[in-house]
């Protein structure tokens, strides 16, 4: 087993936070005096550790032998989104199937925690799932499509998919992100998906969708939003989360300055997700 660690502003918590959410390998520790924080997450191979060192910097050792595979096959509940999705992080074919027999009004999605990605399973995810639902369940008898802004692992986009999306674009600027989004294209079988890395800080959409998912925080998205808009069709439905509450309304006035408005807005904890259209 390999151990990467690295220490970090306390300021960064948060996004460390979502990053490595149900994530079962990875700790995270304040430090004495409450300024900083040690990120640490555990590898079953030195490849992995120095992918992670290489993309955030830190240091990896080796540790002392243990069962890895007791260690990262925890079983973790399922998690239901209303009564159209599951998402299991586990990895053992056996088990999986028995979800779908058990559950065979819900999609069921695959979201195998990775070593730089957890489940799916982060407050701002879920709540983009419960309303991507409700959103698909709205255009049941049209065809729409989907991007997926921030895509992180592609959950949103694979679910859109599944809950009939056409096609669905799921751009991240990480290249790790890519990686695993396409890993888990391949793990869940679905197709129509498109898989970019993408800034979209310095990006012009070339199309127009139906549904907009951007799952970013809330200081990106404020620069975003004027290229968001761009990418939305008159009628889309935008849906936005990486919010913390106390960052909600400098991103709700920085939105509206671009012309777009929201009809619902969902706190849970400290994250804020919220729907919206273009007025």
């Amino acid at each position: 087993m390999w151990h990467w660690s690295k220490l970090s502003s306390i300021k960064w918590l948060d996004a460390w936070e979502e990053r490595f959410y149900g994530n079962p390998n990875s700790v995270i520790n304040e430090i004495k005096g409450g300024k900083s924080i040690r990120v640490a997450l555990y590898c079953e191979t030195e490849e992995e550790a120095r992918a992670i060192e290489d993309q955030f910097g830190g240091s990896v050792r080796k540790v002392k032998d243990q069962n890895w595979a007791a260690l990262s096959e925890v079983e973790k509940p399922p998690l239901k989104i209303r009564n159209a999705i599951l998402v299991t992080g586990s990895r053992n074919e056996q088990i999986v199937e028995k979800l779908r027999e058990d559950n065979p009004e819900r999609k069921v999605l695959r979201m195998p925690a990775d070593m730089a990605f957890g489940t799916g399973d982060h407050a701002t995810t879920s709540t983009c799932l419960r309303l991507l639902v409700d959103v698909a369940r709205e255009r049941s008898n049209s065809e729409w499509e989907m991007l997926d802004a921030g895509c992180g692992t592609a959950i949103l986009a694979i679910a859109a998919r599944q809950l009939g999306a056409k096609q669905c674009e799921a751009q991240d600027f990480d290249p790790q992100a890519v990686r695993v989004s396409e890993q888990n294209l391949e793990l869940n079988q679905v197709d129509q998906i498109q898989v970019v890395q993408q800034d979209v800080l310095a990006w012009q959409p070339p199309q127009e969708w139906d549904v907009v998912v951007a799952n970013l925080f809330s200081t990106i998205l404020q620069q975003a939003f004027p290229t968001l808009k761009k990418a939305m069709k008159s009628d889309a439905d935008l849906i936005i989360s990486g919010i913390l509450k106390e960052q909600w309304e400098d991103t709700r006035a920085a939105a509206e300055e671009c012309g777009l408005v929201f009809s619902r807005v969902i706190t849970k904890g400290k994250w804020v997700t919220a729907q919206g259209r273009v007025s």
